[in-house]
């Protein structure tokens, strides 16, 4: 059962949230352009049937209004989260971000490895050379403007964003921070002791590889002593990143049994 949508006051923001459900914590992060419905709208029914889910919306996304002077950054994104789970006295979670929420995750893990108990990290990346090489294609001002007329992302945020009128505005946001170099040090992911679930599409922005590689930084692929590692790789077959988190039947065969089964180890 959905609760009222929330606002937290946040770093400047009044951060939208909604929470589902009873039982332990679930943070889920969103990807670029999406808000809570276009992102994980399918899944949370599904999520929420014994865990507490807790889905948010970053800054410019959704019914979270652009702070103008403040431009988007994971950085800014992080601090956000840590706030959030401060606010909402959430001393552990675990946490499944989605696109530039993975990345996100992935950082809220770094700087506050207390907080995380398990990721899932879909389509996430944390180098550029990562990336398909036509994303600067794909964000080109022309090419957006063009692709994202009447499409879902633009439907939601005229439906949801205090500032409707700021479409625009935000995709030249969004297009900045898609443009920034994003290069963060292996030795730092390797860090990262919560075990994570790395999935990718087959057909994603995410090159396979680059999936392959943060999932062995974070200790999976090596089978110590015979015994599986705590982090899992999916790649989902004829899946494209747009339609990852859609792909309900694939995913819920697998993050229940993920995150459940740290519970069932002695």
């Amino acid at each position: 059962m959905k609760t009222q949508g929330n606002y937290a006051d946040i770093n400047g923001l009044q951060l939208y949230y909604e929470i589902y459900g009873e039982g332990k914590p679930l943070l889920l992060l969103p990807g670029a352009l999406s808000g809570i419905d276009t992102a994980f709208g399918k899944l949370i029914p599904l999520l929420a049937t014994d865990r507490q889910v807790i889905a948010v919306e970053f800054q410019g996304y959704g019914h979270t209004a652009d702070l103008p002077e403040r431009p988007l950054s994971y950085e800014a994104f992080t601090d956000d989260i840590i706030e959030l789970l401060r606010v909402l006295n959430i001393s552990q979670t675990d946490i499944f971000g989605y696109s530039t929420g993975a990345g996100v995750a992935l950082q809220v893990a770094i700087c506050r490895p207390d907080l995380v108990r398990k990721l899932i990290l879909a389509s996430g990346s944390y180098q550029t050379s990562g990336r398909h090489l036509d994303l600067q294609t794909l964000f080109s001002p022309e090419f957006m403007e063009q692709a994202l007329k009447g499409s879902p992302y633009e439907a939601e945020y005229l439906r949801t964003a205090p500032n409707p009128e700021n479409w625009s505005k935000q995709l030249a946001k969004v297009r900045a921070f898609e443009g920034q170099v994003q290069d963060w040090p292996a030795d730092e992911i390797q860090q990262i002791k919560a075990p994570a679930l790395v999935i990718a599409g087959d057909a994603d922005i995410i090159q396979p590889e680059h999936t392959v590689a943060l999932y062995r930084l974070l200790g999976g692929g090596s089978l110590g002593e015979l015994s599986m590692p705590d982090s899992q790789l999916a790649i989902l077959p004829g899946t494209m990143h747009t339609a990852l988190t859609q792909q309900t039947d694939l995913l819920m065969a697998m993050i229940p049994r993920f995150l459940e089964s740290a519970d069932e180890a002695p």
